[in-house]
């Protein structure tokens, strides 16, 4: 049975109430700053109030495109192969996060001008407290990703559908982009793009979802637990060999996830919804 998707009236209705409850989630961060309260640890349990009002504003939209937000989740596509690929992609998209940090801070583009800044490089593990830590497990690992996945895939993209691939998941990846910080716009939209594809060629969240959430997990382990200082003199840039294996790195992990993803859509049992 086919099942409708959303229109582009809905798709913006969710954009709007996304982007109201993102403002208090905002206003609510801050006063939790102005409590004193650890600035990761503010972002996240602010966020705890965005699941609860996303579901008040989008009660419309939800009732109305309930059918097609259950076929997005359906079990005959959560095969053990797609969680692994999905996870892998996950995987390779930090990668990609590393290789272009790491080929920046080598080739000068990433880099602080304070005369009196530690150069490095100087890294230490050290992980926030039990209960902190769980609390930015909730939000990063299982609800922003339900979010933003279906808001921007499961929304924007959709709505899209008709207008092709290219317009449909440069849409989406460009939402996805704009409600994160600007300085992480590019990267963002990179990750969209990728998170795009794989929705398109399953027709499914699944793989976005398990992708994102794995993205998300390792950011827990490898930044807020590994932290580090790098600056080094600019009488020393370029660093030549360490920005080279980054950057052949960032072009290893770029061709493994497009194989990752266009396996996908040869695998895809059933042909995607019309309307």
């Amino acid at each position: 049975m086919e099942v409708s998707r959303p229109s582009g009236k809905n798709a913006i209705a969710v954009i709007v109430a996304t982007t109201a409850a993102l403002f208090a989630r905002s206003w609510l961060q801050m006063e939790l700053l102005r409590e004193g309260l650890q600035k990761d640890h503010a972002a996240d349990l602010s966020y705890l109030v965005v699941f609860p009002l996303l579901l008040v504003l989008m009660l419309p939209m939800l009732r109305l495109d309930k059918a097609f937000l259950l076929e997005q989740f359906r079990p005959s596509t959560l095969s053990l192969s797609t969680v692994l690929r999905a996870i892998a992609v996950g995987m390779l998209i930090r990668v990609l996060w590393w290789s272009m940090t790491i080929a920046g801070v080598a080739f000068g583009v990433y880099r602080d001008n304070d005369p009196f800044a530690i150069e490095g490089p100087l890294f230490w593990f050290q992980c926030p407290p039990a209960k902190v830590a769980m609390v930015g497990f909730l939000v990063m690992v299982i609800m922003i990703p339900i979010v933003e996945e279906v808001t921007n895939r499961a929304y924007v993209q959709s709505s899209l559908h008709r207008g092709g691939p290219v317009v449909a998941i440069a849409v989406s990846a460009t939402v996805f982009a704009i409600f994160h910080p600007p300085s992480h716009w590019l990267f963002t939209f990179v990750a969209g793009v990728v998170f795009g594809i794989q929705y398109w060629n399953s027709q499914s969240l699944w793989p976005s979802l398990i992708s994102h959430a794995t993205f998300n997990g390792l950011v827990q382990v490898d930044w807020r637990c590994l932290h580090g200082i790098w600056n080094p003199p600019i009488s020393d840039l370029p660093l030549w060999r360490i920005g080279i294996a980054a950057t052949a790195m960032l072009l290893i992990a770029t061709i493994l996830v497009v194989r990752l993803t266009g396996d996908a859509k040869k695998r895809r049992d059933e042909q995607p919804p019309r309307r």
